[in-house]
Protein backbone atom coordinates (compact mmCIF):
# COMPACT_ATOMS: atom_id res chain seq x y z
CA UNK A 1 0.00 0.00 0.00
CA UNK A 2 1.28 3.14 -0.90
CA UNK A 3 0.49 6.53 1.01
CA UNK A 4 1.88 10.01 1.17
CA UNK A 5 5.21 8.81 -1.27
CA UNK A 6 5.91 6.27 0.92
CA UNK A 7 4.96 2.45 0.86
CA UNK A 8 4.32 -0.21 3.03
CA UNK A 9 5.85 -3.44 2.23
CA UNK A 10 4.59 -7.34 3.43
CA UNK A 11 9.08 -8.37 4.00
CA UNK A 12 7.91 -11.71 5.72
CA UNK A 13 5.95 -13.13 9.14
CA UNK A 14 4.01 -9.90 10.06
CA UNK A 15 7.23 -8.13 9.60
CA UNK A 16 6.66 -4.74 7.27
CA UNK A 17 9.23 -2.78 5.60
CA UNK A 18 7.96 1.04 5.35
CA UNK A 19 9.90 2.80 2.35
CA UNK A 20 9.95 5.91 1.19
CA UNK A 21 11.44 6.95 -2.14
CA UNK A 22 14.31 8.28 -3.31
CA UNK A 23 16.02 7.89 0.08
CA UNK A 24 17.60 11.00 0.01
CA UNK A 25 17.97 13.49 2.62
CA UNK A 26 15.54 13.20 5.18
CA UNK A 27 13.59 10.18 3.43
CA UNK A 28 14.41 7.35 5.68
CA UNK A 29 13.13 3.79 6.12
CA UNK A 30 11.21 2.93 8.91
CA UNK A 31 9.85 -0.85 10.09
CA UNK A 32 6.78 -2.38 11.73
CA UNK A 33 6.57 -5.97 13.66
CA UNK A 34 3.35 -7.26 14.26
CA UNK A 35 2.86 -9.34 17.28
CA UNK A 36 -0.09 -10.77 19.48
CA UNK A 37 0.58 -8.22 22.19
CA UNK A 38 0.87 -5.08 19.41
CA UNK A 39 3.56 -3.78 17.07
CA UNK A 40 6.81 -2.84 17.82
CA UNK A 41 7.55 -0.16 14.84
CA UNK A 42 11.29 0.31 13.73
CA UNK A 43 11.99 3.95 13.96
CA UNK A 44 9.90 6.95 13.01
CA UNK A 45 10.26 9.43 10.25
CA UNK A 46 11.18 13.62 10.14
CA UNK A 47 8.11 14.65 9.78
CA UNK A 48 4.16 14.90 11.41
CA UNK A 49 2.16 14.03 8.20
CA UNK A 50 5.18 11.43 7.11
CA UNK A 51 4.54 9.81 10.42
CA UNK A 52 1.15 9.91 10.63
CA UNK A 53 1.08 8.16 7.09
CA UNK A 54 3.40 5.61 8.55
CA UNK A 55 1.12 5.09 11.02
CA UNK A 56 -2.17 4.87 9.34
CA UNK A 57 -0.36 2.51 6.95
CA UNK A 58 0.62 0.45 10.20
CA UNK A 59 -2.93 0.37 11.20
CA UNK A 60 -4.20 -0.86 8.18
CA UNK A 61 -1.82 -3.51 7.55
CA UNK A 62 -2.01 -5.04 11.28
CA UNK A 63 -5.73 -4.34 11.48
CA UNK A 64 -5.63 -1.74 14.56
CA UNK A 65 -2.24 -3.10 15.95
CA UNK A 66 -1.14 -0.46 18.72
CA UNK A 67 1.75 0.70 18.91
CA UNK A 68 3.70 -1.33 21.97
CA UNK A 69 6.84 0.00 21.06
CA UNK A 70 9.42 1.59 19.15
CA UNK A 71 13.62 1.43 18.19
CA UNK A 72 15.41 4.34 17.06
CA UNK A 73 18.41 3.05 14.95
CA UNK A 74 20.18 6.23 15.97
CA UNK A 75 19.36 9.65 16.73
CA UNK A 76 19.64 11.33 13.17
CA UNK A 77 16.05 13.50 13.01
CA UNK A 78 14.46 11.21 9.84
CA UNK A 79 14.52 8.26 12.28
CA UNK A 80 13.34 10.01 15.52
CA UNK A 81 11.39 13.81 14.84
CA UNK A 82 8.56 11.58 14.77
CA UNK A 83 8.34 9.93 17.79
CA UNK A 84 6.74 12.78 19.16
CA UNK A 85 3.29 11.32 17.27
CA UNK A 86 3.55 7.97 18.80
CA UNK A 87 0.75 7.53 21.67
CA UNK A 88 1.91 8.42 24.80
CA UNK A 89 1.87 4.70 26.27
CA UNK A 90 4.81 3.43 23.17
CA UNK A 91 8.02 2.42 24.95
CA UNK A 92 10.91 4.11 23.12
CA UNK A 93 13.57 2.03 22.62
CA UNK A 94 17.48 3.42 21.72
CA UNK A 95 21.07 4.05 22.75
CA UNK A 96 21.69 5.88 25.58
CA UNK A 97 24.05 8.61 23.00
CA UNK A 98 20.39 8.94 20.86
CA UNK A 99 19.06 9.84 24.36
CA UNK A 100 21.36 12.52 24.73
CA UNK A 101 21.67 13.56 20.93
CA UNK A 102 17.93 13.75 20.43
CA UNK A 103 17.71 16.09 23.85
CA UNK A 104 20.85 18.82 22.38
CA UNK A 105 18.99 18.10 18.81
CA UNK A 106 19.02 22.63 17.76
CA UNK A 107 17.37 21.64 14.01
CA UNK A 108 13.70 21.06 15.35
CA UNK A 109 14.12 24.96 16.50
CA UNK A 110 15.89 26.94 14.32
CA UNK A 111 16.63 24.60 11.22
CA UNK A 112 19.80 26.17 9.24
CA UNK A 113 18.81 27.21 5.26
CA UNK A 114 20.89 23.59 4.38
CA UNK A 115 18.39 22.23 2.22
CA UNK A 116 15.89 23.74 -0.80
CA UNK A 117 13.02 23.43 0.27
CA UNK A 118 13.06 23.89 4.32
CA UNK A 119 11.82 21.17 5.75
CA UNK A 120 8.75 21.63 7.13
CA UNK A 121 8.49 19.17 10.59
CA UNK A 122 5.08 19.97 11.04
CA UNK A 123 3.45 19.51 14.98
CA UNK A 124 7.01 17.61 16.35
CA UNK A 125 8.62 18.11 19.60
CA UNK A 126 11.77 16.38 21.31
CA UNK A 127 11.13 12.90 22.65
CA UNK A 128 13.95 11.29 23.33
CA UNK A 129 14.09 6.93 24.08
CA UNK A 130 12.62 6.47 27.40
CA UNK A 131 14.53 3.24 27.68
CA UNK A 132 18.40 2.85 26.59
CA UNK A 133 21.33 0.48 25.93
CA UNK A 134 25.19 0.58 25.34
CA UNK A 135 25.45 -2.55 24.07
CA UNK A 136 21.93 -4.29 23.39
CA UNK A 137 18.99 -5.96 24.93
CA UNK A 138 16.55 -8.63 23.48
CA UNK A 139 12.71 -7.84 23.19
CA UNK A 140 10.24 -10.71 24.15
CA UNK A 141 7.11 -9.65 22.89
CA UNK A 142 3.88 -11.01 21.66
CA UNK A 143 5.64 -14.69 21.10
CA UNK A 144 8.47 -12.87 19.20
CA UNK A 145 12.24 -12.87 19.85
CA UNK A 146 13.44 -8.98 18.66
CA UNK A 147 16.94 -8.37 19.35
CA UNK A 148 18.80 -4.87 19.54
CA UNK A 149 21.84 -4.70 18.96
CA UNK A 150 25.10 -2.57 18.88
CA UNK A 151 28.42 -3.18 16.73
CA UNK A 152 30.48 -2.63 19.76
CA UNK A 153 32.08 0.74 17.83
CA UNK A 154 31.35 4.29 16.30
CA UNK A 155 30.52 3.68 12.50
CA UNK A 156 27.05 5.51 11.20
CA UNK A 157 26.78 6.99 14.84
CA UNK A 158 28.45 6.58 17.93
CA UNK A 159 24.72 5.14 19.20
CA UNK A 160 23.89 2.61 16.18
CA UNK A 161 21.39 -0.16 16.60
CA UNK A 162 19.98 -2.54 14.72
CA UNK A 163 17.15 -4.77 14.91
CA UNK A 164 17.13 -8.95 14.45
CA UNK A 165 14.89 -10.72 14.10
CA UNK A 166 16.04 -14.34 13.99
CA UNK A 167 13.03 -16.75 13.50
CA UNK A 168 12.06 -14.53 10.45
CA UNK A 169 15.92 -13.98 9.34
CA UNK A 170 15.31 -9.95 8.86
CA UNK A 171 17.52 -7.26 9.38
CA UNK A 172 16.97 -3.52 10.27
CA UNK A 173 20.05 -1.96 9.61
CA UNK A 174 19.71 1.55 10.33
CA UNK A 175 22.30 3.99 8.43
CA UNK A 176 24.82 1.34 8.91
CA UNK A 177 23.29 0.59 5.38
CA UNK A 178 22.50 2.96 2.54
CA UNK A 179 21.16 1.20 -0.70
CA UNK A 180 21.32 3.53 -4.02
CA UNK A 181 22.24 6.63 -2.08
CA UNK A 182 25.11 8.21 -0.68
CA UNK A 183 26.57 7.08 2.66
CA UNK A 184 27.14 9.74 5.55
CA UNK A 185 29.62 9.33 8.55
CA UNK A 186 29.87 12.72 9.20
CA UNK A 187 28.28 11.71 12.64
CA UNK A 188 30.13 8.63 13.27
CA UNK A 189 33.45 7.12 11.66
CA UNK A 190 34.36 6.02 8.17
CA UNK A 191 36.95 2.97 9.26
CA UNK A 192 34.25 2.16 12.01
CA UNK A 193 31.41 1.85 8.90
CA UNK A 194 33.75 0.67 7.07
CA UNK A 195 34.33 -2.30 9.65
CA UNK A 196 30.87 -2.42 10.35
CA UNK A 197 30.16 -3.94 7.64
CA UNK A 198 31.56 -7.26 8.05
CA UNK A 199 29.28 -7.32 11.22
CA UNK A 200 26.30 -6.92 8.89
CA UNK A 201 27.67 -9.62 6.55
CA UNK A 202 27.81 -11.98 10.20
CA UNK A 203 24.25 -12.35 10.44
CA UNK A 204 23.29 -13.94 7.32
CA UNK A 205 20.15 -12.20 6.57
CA UNK A 206 17.42 -13.69 4.79
CA UNK A 207 15.68 -9.79 4.69
CA UNK A 208 17.46 -6.72 5.05
CA UNK A 209 15.63 -3.54 5.37
CA UNK A 210 18.65 -0.78 5.04
CA UNK A 211 17.98 3.20 6.52
CA UNK A 212 17.56 4.42 3.30
CA UNK A 213 16.63 3.01 -0.69
CA UNK A 214 15.30 -0.62 -1.36
CA UNK A 215 15.05 -3.62 0.49
CA UNK A 216 17.77 -6.14 0.13
CA UNK A 217 17.81 -9.87 0.38
CA UNK A 218 20.88 -12.89 0.71
CA UNK A 219 21.27 -12.58 -3.24
CA UNK A 220 21.35 -8.86 -3.58
CA UNK A 221 23.16 -7.78 0.06
CA UNK A 222 26.94 -9.18 -0.46
CA UNK A 223 27.37 -6.34 -3.86
CA UNK A 224 25.71 -3.83 -1.43
CA UNK A 225 28.25 -4.48 0.98
CA UNK A 226 30.96 -4.04 -1.17
CA UNK A 227 29.56 -1.08 -2.62
CA UNK A 228 29.88 0.57 0.94
CA UNK A 229 34.01 -0.59 0.59
CA UNK A 230 34.55 1.11 -1.92
CA UNK A 231 33.23 3.91 -1.18
CA UNK A 232 34.22 4.12 2.39
CA UNK A 233 38.07 3.52 1.00
CA UNK A 234 37.52 6.00 -1.76
CA UNK A 235 37.35 8.46 1.19
CA UNK A 236 40.27 7.21 3.37
CA UNK A 237 42.34 6.78 0.57
CA UNK A 238 41.41 10.49 -0.57
CA UNK A 239 41.64 11.79 2.62
CA UNK A 240 45.15 10.32 3.35
CA UNK A 241 46.00 12.23 -0.18
CA UNK A 242 44.18 15.45 0.14
CA UNK A 243 45.97 15.06 3.68
CA UNK A 244 49.78 14.69 2.36
CA UNK A 245 48.92 17.56 -0.09
CA UNK A 246 48.37 20.17 2.07
CA UNK A 247 44.41 19.92 0.71
CA UNK A 248 41.52 21.37 2.85
CA UNK A 249 38.85 18.48 2.57
CA UNK A 250 36.60 20.94 0.06
CA UNK A 251 39.74 21.29 -2.13
CA UNK A 252 40.25 17.29 -1.88
CA UNK A 253 36.65 16.69 -2.27
CA UNK A 254 37.04 18.83 -6.14
CA UNK A 255 39.37 16.30 -7.35
CA UNK A 256 37.91 13.20 -6.23
CA UNK A 257 36.86 11.51 -9.54
CA UNK A 258 33.59 9.72 -7.95
CA UNK A 259 32.55 7.44 -10.75
CA UNK A 260 30.26 4.98 -9.68
CA UNK A 261 28.94 7.06 -6.70
CA UNK A 262 28.33 10.05 -8.87
CA UNK A 263 24.93 9.20 -10.08
CA UNK A 264 23.63 8.67 -6.32
CA UNK A 265 21.55 10.90 -4.55
CA UNK A 266 22.98 13.43 -2.54
CA UNK A 267 26.99 13.01 -3.77
CA UNK A 268 27.85 16.20 -2.18
CA UNK A 269 28.09 14.26 1.01
CA UNK A 270 31.80 13.27 -0.20
CA UNK A 271 32.95 16.31 1.31
CA UNK A 272 31.27 15.91 4.45
CA UNK A 273 32.40 11.79 4.52
CA UNK A 274 36.20 13.51 3.90
CA UNK A 275 35.76 16.65 7.07
CA UNK A 276 35.36 13.40 9.47
CA UNK A 277 37.89 11.30 7.79
CA UNK A 278 39.96 14.31 8.30
CA UNK A 279 38.88 14.54 11.85
CA UNK A 280 39.57 10.78 12.47
CA UNK A 281 43.32 11.21 11.05
CA UNK A 282 44.13 13.79 14.42
CA UNK A 283 44.35 16.62 11.59
CA UNK A 284 42.02 18.65 13.81
CA UNK A 285 38.81 18.46 15.51
CA UNK A 286 35.64 18.14 13.65
CA UNK A 287 34.23 21.76 12.58
CA UNK A 288 30.14 21.17 11.71
CA UNK A 289 29.64 24.33 10.09
CA UNK A 290 32.67 24.35 8.21
CA UNK A 291 31.65 20.91 6.95
CA UNK A 292 28.35 21.89 5.90
CA UNK A 293 29.44 25.00 4.47
CA UNK A 294 31.47 23.04 2.25
CA UNK A 295 28.78 20.71 1.44
CA UNK A 296 26.61 23.78 0.00
CA UNK A 297 29.74 25.23 -1.65
CA UNK A 298 30.16 21.63 -3.37
CA UNK A 299 26.83 21.40 -4.38
CA UNK A 300 26.71 24.64 -5.88
CA UNK A 301 23.57 26.11 -3.18
CA UNK A 302 21.46 24.34 -0.58
CA UNK A 303 21.03 20.56 -0.71
CA UNK A 304 17.98 18.88 -2.11
CA UNK A 305 15.30 17.58 0.08
CA UNK A 306 12.28 15.95 -0.83
CA UNK A 307 10.80 15.53 2.57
Amino acid sequence: MTQYNGTLTHVTDDVYAWLQPDGSWWLNNAGAINTTDGVVLVDTCASESRTRALLDAVKKATQGGEIAAAVNTHAHGDHTYGNSVLPANTVIIGHEDTRTSLLEDSLLDACPPLWHPMPDWGNVTRRPPLVTTRDGLTLHHGGRRIEIRHPGATAHTTGDLVVWLPESQVLFTGDLLFHGVTPLVLSGSVEGALRSLDWIAGFDPAHVVPGHGGLLDASTLPEVLETHRRYYQLVLDSARAGLRDGLTPLAAAHRIPLDEFAGLPDAERIVLNLHRAYADSGHKPLDIKEAWSDALALNGGPLATHL
